[in-house]
Parts: structure tokens; sequence; C-alpha cells
């Protein structure tokens, strides 16, 4: 956010405008994350042939309920329809059925170790600033020794190339690269990185076999780290003061791009959006 216009994460984060509803997205991609998770837990820690034996439908099923009803006491209102919401889950399980029949193309149980699923990072910046994160999923290879990193996306259709060049999407693993090197000490040029992404919808009327799940491992060498490392310096040292405190002198920067999804455009906070 920072990025694309400082001035809004000024309003959102200084100024404390932001509004944050749930939505049927946001449920969504909680549900599928809990299943998927609880499902290589098993499979890592206990058997594939029990992790085959748990009902990931009846088990989506009620972490959407349940998010359904915990999003709609706290806004007061549905996040979706009810039409939505069932439309979703039939999505969910078509997902689980195209991940437990490939499963083995995406997880290999032989020769690697499950060290957890949200996995905590938690490493001191500067000016009394630390970088928080949690990992979907962290795999260890035993044979060479390679820490694997999987953070998991819902999407609707999957990413394209425009997706896949959006820094502010990709970049967010090679924070996490990073920061589990220092914590855990762990040689950063044997981490590996890699986006699952988890599709809804299929094109129809395709000429070509379509897949559920697309993996996607961004750019992670020296000189992509280097330039999300002085990314992230260039928010901390013009963001905060030297105690750590938030600025508050931010600069619209309108774009068509930032402006475009901006919840202060045309309100009486932003007179610059475009």
């Amino acid at each position: 956010m920072y990025s694309e216009c400082p001035y809004r994460w000024k309003l959102n984060y200084v100024d404390k405008l932001r509004v944050s509803e749930s939505n049927i997205h946001l449920i969504f991609g909680s549900a599928m994350h809990e299943v998927i998770q609880k499902y290589l837990n098993i499979m890592y820690n206990d058997s594939v042939k029990n992790a085959d034996l748990m009902n990931l439908d009846e088990m989506l099923r009620d972490k959407l309920i349940e998010q359904f009803k915990e999003a709609e006491e706290k806004d007061g209102k549905p996040p979706c329809t009810k039409e939505e919401l069932m439309e979703f889950f039939d999505d969910g399980v078509a997902i689980i059925d195209f991940f437990k029949k490939r499963r083995a193309e995406y997880f290999i149980k032989r020769g690697y170790t499950l060290i957890g699923c949200e996995v905590p990072i938690e490493v001191d910046m500067k000016n009394n600033i630390k970088m928080v994160g949690y990992l979907d999923i962290v795999l260890h290879d035993e044979i060479l020794d390679v820490i694997k990193i999987i953070d998991i996306k819902t999407s609707t259709m999957g990413w394209n190339k425009w997706m896949k060049k959006d820094e502010n999407k990709t970049q967010q693993l090679l924070l996490y690269k990073q920061f589990y090197s220092k914590q855990y000490d762990h040689p950063i040029q044997r981490i590996e990185v890699e986006y699952f992404i988890v599709k809804r919808k299929l094109w129809e009327k395709a000429m070509f076999p379509q897949k559920r799940v697309q993996k996607f491992s961004p750019a992670s060498g020296k000189p992509s780290m280097n330039k999300v490392n002085n990314r992230l310096l260039k928010f901390i040292n013009e963001a905060f003061d030297e105690s750590g405190s938030h600025k508050d002198d931010m600069v619209a920067t309108p774009s068509k791009k930032a402006c475009k999804w901006c919840e202060f455009k045309k309100t009486e906070h932003c007179e610059w959006g475009m």
C-alpha cells in the first residue's frame, strides 16, 4: 500500500480510518488454508492413508459456516449471500478433489519433514520495529538440506503473467526467505520459495487440460533480494521516525493503478484521487 500511495497508507494506519469488512473471498481463503494445512499435518506427521481418510469437504463446509457467522456478528451484516457461500463451497470441493487425486505432484512425503504450518518469524529491524509474519507451510528436504517455504493463495482463475510480475504480490516470499534465514540460522542459498495457488474456476471450453493448482516460484536470487530489501528499508526510513513511531507527513501519489481500488477515492479524506 505504501509503495502505491504513501498517503493512503497514512489514512489507514496513522489516521486509523481503516475500514475492515469480511467478504466471501477472505472467508474462502482462510477456510481453504486451514483445510490444506490440516491435511498436510496428518500426511507428514501420521500417514498419507489417514490424511486421505479425512472428510475435507465436511471440514471446509464447517469452516465456511463458522467464519460466515463470525463475520456476520462482527460486521452486523452477512459477508455474502447464502447462494454465494454455496457456490464457493462447491468450488472448494472441486479443488479438494483435484488436490487429493494429484497430491503427489505437489507434496511428497519420502525425504521431507514438515517443519510446520503457520511458522512464526519475528526479527528486529531498526527504530524499535519488528518484521512479524506467519509462514503457511515450511518443509525440510532432508537429502539436500533445503528449506521450502510455501505460501497458499486462493484465486478465481489463477495468476496471469501480469500478476506474476507484480512485485507487491510476489516479494512477500522474498522477505520471508530472508527473515527465516536470520531467525532460524539456515543458509539463505538453501531456502526455496513457492506460491501454491488454488483456482476456483477453470476456463470453459478450453482446448487443453486444466489444473486446479498452479505453482509459481518468483526469482529470489541476490539481485531480487537486494531489490526487496531496498524497498523495505525505504518504507521504514520514510514512514517511521527514530523512535519507531509513525510519521504523518505523507504525500499522495495518484495514478490510475493506485486510485482504482482506493477506499478514500472521491471522499472528503483525499482531494488528489484520479
